[in-house]
């Protein structure tokens, strides 16, 4: 190994050992504060910052996993949600001798040679790795994601630190067992590991949404992608939030878009995008107009079982209805147990909000007069307050991701200033709804994908 990549895996060793000693640190002096004996909830602003702190000297998938924790609304005091939301998931870029050595690891050392050209300066970073426009020898733009060196080993470790946090929750929030949430996410966050399998996750989309002309899907190279190099279609488009202020008709078209990548995946083969943030949306125009979104990024995707996706419907047609057996007998669906009549209510609380748009037959932003930064926090603290009389509550693993969507496409469609009837939309997804029909959908999709 040369001495300046020994050096950065050094440097990667000491930054996890710093941060497990700042969080270590932090708990030590959270065990006798406040927050856990007189005065509760004095100082948490304090803390939560402390907390911050002590995770921000890592721009790794810890940031990804905090950041998903955070969207939990049951989960933590709102201080703490804030803090850990705000963190960023960037990790510092590879330098071009680096790529040019980890792109020797995964195609060979003529590398090179497979690319007409090849731009080592990263057109993206994220938290597992980053993106390189580059073009292949038939002349195709592509974006090569190449996975950061040892991340294994560093998800592992990260996924340690988020037992800790999480045992800190439990001192914090004892109505809460968030057990299964943090095991949900820690498949997910391995899954993220496997590019192979991102790239199973790409092509089932791309057969999902086939047919779709304002939704636009990667195509995968194979040839020059491996576990940890992924090379998929470069597609040209502008951040979602160029369109704030634009035009409405064009901000409800990408709006619509947005939406029907996300449900109409769930409803017709129960499979989810696990991680809906703006930053995996891309707007492209034809005309000059936008005419639609390039979905990004499919290392998060969940597969439901069929019988879950009939317990959301199931929900959402007894909340329509006001059926409240229906409800019950959907929450356990979903994986609650032992549900009270009180937890049941407590439940709904968050079922409303998750499912109100869809559950309202006019044309309306997803939630009317509220900004995108406190959507969900009113009902995040009814429900809190609500839990800390009433629970305890276990948080099934299958929640974790559909109350990630419900954040992050709300959020999405708040910047936009959506206006649109999104019980429509939702009824047109359902159209048609069967179970035996989505499961054999779904084993018929999966199977292509190869996953």
């Amino acid at each position: 190994m040369k001495d300046d990549e020994a050096n950065r895996f050094g440097a990667r060793a000491a930054r996890y050992l710093a941060v497990g000693a700042q969080a270590g640190g932090f708990a030590a002096r959270l065990a006798g504060a406040r927050l856990l004996g007189a005065g509760r909830g004095q100082g948490r602003e304090s803390d939560a910052e402390a907390l911050a702190r002590a995770l921000g000297g890592l721009k790794g998938p810890l940031m990804k996993a905090a950041q998903l924790i955070a969207t939990i609304p049951e989960v933590l005091p709102i201080e703490y949600a804030e803090a850990l939301a705000s963190l960023q998931s960037e990790a510092p870029p590879m330098g071009a001798a680096f790529v040019r050595r980890r792109m020797a690891a995964e195609l060979g050392p003529d590398w090179q040679k497979k690319f007409a050209a090849f731009d080592l300066t990263p057109a993206a970073a994220a938290s597992l790795g980053q993106v390189h426009r580059a073009r292949t020898l038939e002349g195709a733009d592509v974006a090569c994601k190449l996975q950061y060196p040892d991340m294994a080993s560093a998800v592992e470790a990260d996924l340690a630190q988020l037992e800790l946090a999480l045992a800190l929750q439990k001192r914090v929030e004892p109505a809460i067992d968030a057990r299964e949430a943090a095991a949900e996410i820690a498949e997910r966050l391995r899954e993220e590991l496997d590019y192979r399998r991102e790239a199973k996750h790409a092509r089932l989309y791309r057969a999902m949404l086939a047919g779709r002309g304002d939704i636009r899907v990667p195509g995968v190279h194979e040839a020059l992608s491996t576990g940890r190099l992924l090379t998929l279609d470069w597609l040209e488009g502008e951040k979602i939030l160029s369109l704030v202020g634009a035009p409405e008709a064009g901000r409800n078209l990408v709006a619509q878009a947005i939406f029907s990548a996300w449900w109409r995946p769930f409803a017709h083969h129960g499979v989810i995008h696990g991680d809906p943030h703006l930053g995996n949306y891309a707007v492209f125009r034809e005309d000059g107009a936008p005419a639609g979104i390039n979905l990004l990024d499919y290392g998060c995707v969940r597969i439901f079982p069929p019988a879950f996706v009939g317990g959301v419907v199931q929900l959402y047609r007894g909340l329509r209805a006001g059926r409240r057996d229906e409800i019950a007998e959907a929450y356990r669906v979903w994986g609650f147990r032992n549900l009270s009549n009180d937890l049941i209510e407590v439940l709904t609380v968050w079922a409303r909000f998750i499912l109100g748009p869809l559950l309202d037959d006019r044309v309306r932003t997803i939630a009317d007069g509220v900004s995108a930064a406190a959507y969900g926090r009113r009902e995040a603290m009814v429900v809190r307050r609500m839990l800390r009389e009433k629970g305890p509550l276990t948080i099934p693993r299958e929640f974790v991701f559909m109350d990630r969507a419900a954040i992050g496409l709300g959020g999405a469609f708040l910047h936009l200033a959506a206006r649109l009837n999104f019980h429509r939309l939702f009824e047109e997804a359902l159209e048609d709804f069967d179970l035996d029909v989505l499961a054999a959908r779904q084993s018929t999709a999966l199977t292509d994908a190869g996953l």
